[in-house]
């Protein structure tokens, strides 16, 4: 590798690292602040916000990796147009394409690490996290067993314990029931335990009453218990079904489903054989990406101004390169046999910026040819 390609792919390393950073933070924290209020409304410690703070990251910088390395070839490769740099190397003989070179060297890393992300990490973390949300949805102890404060474990539900002994032993209950279409309870008790039948757990009251209004006679009813089991299953969500998410499979066996994966997950064949295919082909956008941002900026000639209708042109070819692959993901849905469309719109994207440097060595051609089509 030449020193000019050592010293431009540096500089495309270097932005590349700022802007995912920047990136990453803003859509990390974007997604950690409702994390954040679901976490610590269930009663969850802020260790356990942390973590699957961290198991969404992978995810996060999969999505940034290929906007990132655009960025950052725009802004290399204006910097290097405004300072001449570029100017000075075209006119020792380098080509467009071997202007490319160490762009094409850095799209391949971004596809690299792209591919790591997609087809290893992503999916462990997302089995992870998929793990330790069912745990967390099936564990009520930090949720109910908070003593000493009012809780609200639904709309309308109130629910206080005076104190909890180490044996979980509950002390000195009072739960209100005023849900919408149900009749308005109060229910309290001198102990209770919190227990778990099948699936749903319930809270057994001991030695208490039930206060409730008549709607006939408008008078308070009070019953007398010796015990009494309350479900709580309609206050705890629900835990995620038996099969895997897609989100979660290895792309070994995305890419060759068979009839129990069908079944696991739901899914159809076709969607199952683009999603895997997806996650080899969707990596290479990180390469179309900064092929198009370094293509589109050195068609422009040098100006003080700056390559600003450049940048443009090249945001709207992201922009159909990324519209091609959302109705390329509509179209392989439907039909098993069309999951090479998810090659489709990287294809196009590196074609596209390929094209582009095609052209910047050829402007004199192509203004002759144009003419000569309006001249016939």
């Amino acid at each position: 590798m030449s020193k000019f390609d050592r010293y431009l792919l540096s500089q495309l390393v270097a932005l590349f690292g700022f802007f995912s950073l920047v990136l990453v933070l803003v859509y990390w924290i974007n997604r950690a602040v409702g994390l954040f209020d679901e976490l610590i409304s269930d009663g969850q410690s802020a260790l356990v916000f942390v973590e699957f703070s961290l198991l969404t990251l992978p995810n996060v910088i999969r999505l940034v990796l290929p906007i990132s390395a655009f960025a950052a070839t725009v802004h290399v490769v204006n910097r290097l147009s405004q300072e001449s740099e570029l100017v000075v190397m075209q006119a020792t003989g380098f080509s467009g394409f071997r202007l490319a070179r160490p762009v094409v060297f850095f799209g391949l890393i971004v596809a690299l690490m792209m591919l790591a992300l997609t087809n290893y990490l992503v999916p462990a973390s997302r089995a992870v996290y998929s793990d330790r949300s069912a745990e967390i949805a099936d564990n009520t102890t930090q949720r109910f067993l908070r003593e000493g404060e009012f809780l609200h474990p639904a709309r309308g539900v109130t629910l206080y314990i005076r104190e909890v002994s180490e044996a979980g032993e509950l002390s000195d209950l009072f739960l209100s029931d005023e849900r919408q279409g149900v009749r308005p309870t109060i229910y309290s008790a001198r102990r209770g335990v919190l227990v778990r039948s099948g699936d749903a757990p319930k809270l057994v009251m001991i030695d208490g009453s039930i206060q409730g209004l008549s709607p006939q006679t408008r008078r308070l009813e009070v019953t007398q218990f010796q015990d009494f089991t309350f479900d709580l299953s309609s206050f705890v969500k629900k835990r995620r079904n038996q099969g895997r998410s897609l989100d979660e499979i290895s792309t070994l066996e995305l890419v060759a489903p068979t009839k129990a994966l069908i079944d696991e997950t739901r899914e159809s064949r076709a969607a199952l054989l683009y999603e895997g295919h997806n996650r080899i082909a969707q990596p290479f956008l990180g390469l179309a990406a900064a092929l198009i941002g370094f293509g589109a900026l050195i068609m422009g000639s040098f100006s003080r101004f700056g390559l600003w209708w450049q940048i443009l042109f090249a945001v709207g070819l992201l922009i159909v390169v990324q519209t091609a692959n959302v109705a390329a993901s509509g179209l392989a849905v439907t039909d098993d046999t069309l999951w090479p469309l998810a090659y489709g719109a990287p294809a196009l994207g590196i074609g596209i910026g390929l094209a582009l440097i095609w052209i910047s060595q050829r402007p004199r051609r192509l203004r002759r040819a144009v003419r000569g089509a309006f001249a016939s």
